[in-house]
């Protein structure tokens, strides 16, 4: 399907691994120039090359787009852009007793305030042209609270609460606002949650993931290929009747009928 972006601009964060470089390459493929940011210039710097392969122009930008030097960093490099997609790394598993205030400010700024100031700045510039696209990578979480994610469950679902009323203001204007919520994905973060399920357990990593897997109606991780494609679509040109919804990725893992 030619997803009608072929020359658009986009800005994909946290795009070096994982989720967010699924998106960017789906992106690429269909023909997207990109602006992407990491904190780890090296692997950034290898995902951009690969972008390029696409034949797309591809600028990445190196730094945490969690802190404002990060956020200006960025949005300095991308000027306006077409696409949207938002993404930050969650916070740390733990347990409700032990969580601060400053535990909860940080994980607000990274998975809340982020998004929020990153589409503060970009979507004036969509509403003026008429057409615009924002994809917000945030959790299953939102739809089913996962009790060891606490810092995540708050903040993630402070950020469905925005963009459920932003996403219906700028809609006129020819711009959607979504969120894809996914479940456990086969990266760098089912790793680490493996690997403290692992150690809390005491068991193998091997055990970890097939006790997950088992949970998981698709019996699977997912990939950040089909992840990437189901992201691409929203930002095409055929899904402008999407506005302000929560699409799940996860398997069928949430149990539930809305």
């Amino acid at each position: 399907m030619d997803l009608g972006i072929k020359g658009k601009r986009a800005l994909v964060c946290a795009a070096s691994k994982g989720l967010g470089r699924g998106c960017a390459m789906a992106l690429a493929e269909a023909g997207v120039d990109l602006v992407i940011n990491a904190r780890g210039a090296e692997a950034l710097e290898a995902t951009a090359s690969e972008l390029r392969g696409f034949g797309v122009q591809v600028t990445a930008v190196a730094g945490d787009i969690t802190t404002e030097a990060g956020r200006a960093a960025v949005l300095a490099a991308a000027g306006s852009v077409d696409i949207l997609v938002t993404n930050a790394g969650g916070p740390p598993p733990g347990v409700w007793l032990d969580w601060s205030r400053e535990d909860f400010i940080k994980a607000l700024d990274a998975n809340m305030l982020t998004p929020i100031a990153l589409m503060k700045a970009l979507l004036p510039a969509m509403i003026a042209q008429g057409w615009g696209r924002v994809v917000n990578i945030t959790s299953q979480s939102v739809k089913a609270p996962i009790p060891q994610l606490g810092l995540s469950n708050a903040a993630r679902a402070g950020l469905t609460g925005y963009v459920g009323g932003t996403a219906r203001q700028v809609a006129p204007f020819g711009v959607t606002i979504n969120n894809l919520l996914p479940g456990i994905h086969a990266t760098d973060r089912a790793v680490s949650l493996d690997q403290g399920v692992m150690a809390a357990r005491g068991i193998t990593m091997e055990a970890a993931m097939a006790e997950r897997q088992a949970s998981i109606p698709a019996r699977r991780y997912g990939t950040a290929a089909e992840f990437g494609a189901t992201c691409a679509f929203l930002c095409s040109q055929h899904a402008g009747f999407i506005v302000g919804q929560n699409i799940l990725l996860d398997g069928g893992a949430v149990n539930a009928t809305l």
